[in-house]
């Protein structure tokens, strides 16, 4: 019989990647297996937060610490949320997300002979990004940007 790892007795963790209209979301846990992964409006967000805590047992959530990070802290913290909320740094985050993005969603046809570089996605990947914000937050890279103005 085996024995369940500390990481999988561990909740999974919630990234957003928080925007002005959208956000991206995912659901990660400490194996860095995506459980889910979506974009919701900023209006939706709080109803999709809560259905996450209830489903995942999340007990932490992940912010990106540039557009929109203080009203999306600000929103959870009015619609009651009490988990934990740790900001990561997102340099460069949303390039990274649409490489990942385009990998993911390969080309067909003709398109695959463009490089990379030169494709555009056909849909918005900030949950793509949403998922870098949780690796980065297991890898220990928080940020001390918005702690230090006190969010």
């Amino acid at each position: 019989m085996s024995t369940p790892s500390s990481a999988s007795l561990v909740p999974p963790l919630l990234a957003i990647d928080p925007g002005r209209d959208k956000c991206g979301v995912a659901v990660v846990t400490a194996g860095r297996d995506v459980l889910v992964q979506e974009i919701v409006s900023v209006e939706m967000l709080h109803q999709r937060v809560a259905h996450f805590i209830g489903r995942y047992g999340v007990r932490v959530i992940v912010l990106g610490d540039r557009t929109g990070a203080r009203e999306v802290r600000a929103l959870l913290r009015r619609s009651g949320f009490q988990q934990e909320i740790a900001f990561v740094d997102e340099h460069r985050s949303s390039e990274l997300g649409r490489e990942r993005y385009l990998k993911a969603h390969p080309p067909r046809g003709w398109a695959g002979l463009l490089p990379i570089g030169l494709r555009v996605p056909d849909r918005p990947y900030d949950d793509y990004v949403a998922v870098i914000l949780a690796e980065r937050y297991l890898d220990g890279q928080s940020s001390t940007r918005l702690r230090r103005n006190r969010v």
